[in-house]
């Protein structure tokens, strides 16, 4: 997930040039027309099992105007005692037959200039189950074979 999916559809049968104009992308952050705002981070699945290892999704999130800008003056601070930062998730994770899509989520930003951490609303949608108790090693191995199918296809 390159970019958020958004922007993936936005850009499509635009020129170059105007994708240059019209906004702003790099491997973490995301602008288009200065009305969309987006953010890389990590939705962090703990792994049953092994307390210190986690199972990490890269993903998109969007925040309002004013929680992208205060993220932007964090990002290369020490950002404890702000946040989090109420998001929807933008990009469906094409492993669960339910849309992942728009999801709400609060973004934390973290030191060291590590990625923030997504937290997923507590529902019913299975992503936000397994985040909120974990999965199995079996349940990983399944997740990376669906994942190198997808990439053969």
């Amino acid at each position: 997930m390159a970019f958020p999916d958004y922007f993936v559809g936005w850009r499509s049968g635009l020129s170059d040039e105007e994708i240059s104009r019209r906004s702003f992308h790099n491997s973490d952050i995301c602008v288009v027309d200065d009305q969309y705002y987006f953010v890389r981070g990590v939705i962090e699945i703990p792994i049953i099992g092994f307390d210190q290892d986690c199972f990490c999704w890269g993903a998109w999130v969007s925040l309002s105007k004013k929680s992208f800008d205060e993220v932007m003056e964090l990002w290369d601070k020490d950002p404890a005692g702000h946040g989090p930062y109420f998001g929807w998730l933008n990009d469906n994770i094409g492993i669960y037959s339910a849309s992942t899509l728009n999801l709400k989520t609060q973004v934390h930003l973290r030191d060291n200039k590590r990625r923030p951490r997504i937290e997923l609303e507590p529902t019913d949608h299975p992503l936000a189950i397994e985040q909120r108790h974990g999965i199995t090693i079996e349940r990983v191995q399944e997740i990376a074979a669906a994942l190198l199918h997808q990439a053969d296809s």
